[in-house]
């Protein structure tokens, strides 16, 4: 079996080094908190609107959006996250969930369209 590093490699204590470090915390797009474990990617323009960009965000704030807004109202409030979190509900939201564990989960209610 072949070795994973090699005994000769001046750089590979660099490498280690890297691989030990921890993760960088990366903040939520919608509420700023830090993420936890689970990471959702989300597109605040969706991709069926030709949305390329991808946040980083909560799976509770990401199932949060969807639920509250149709892909038309994302479209328009597009990268403006302040436009989002004047709208009360969100804002009730984040407000709650401010002081919720980073890997805090609940149930949401179905879309009211």
């Amino acid at each position: 079996m072949a070795r994973k590093r090699s005994k000769h490699d001046p750089y590979g204590d660099l490498q280690r080094e890297e691989e030990d470090a921890p993760a960088a915390v990366v903040p939520c797009w919608l509420c700023g908190r830090p993420t936890g474990k689970t990471i959702v990617w989300h597109h605040p323009v969706p991709k069926s609107r030709g949305g390329r960009d991808v946040v980083p965000m909560h799976p509770i704030c990401q199932q949060t959006l969807i639920s509250n807004f149709t892909n038309s109202e994302l479209q328009r409030h597009g990268m403006d996250v302040e436009g989002l979190l004047a709208t009360p509900t969100i804002r009730k939201f984040v407000d709650w969930v401010a002081n919720k564990d980073p890997d805090f989960t609940a149930p949401m209610v179905k879309k009211q369209r």
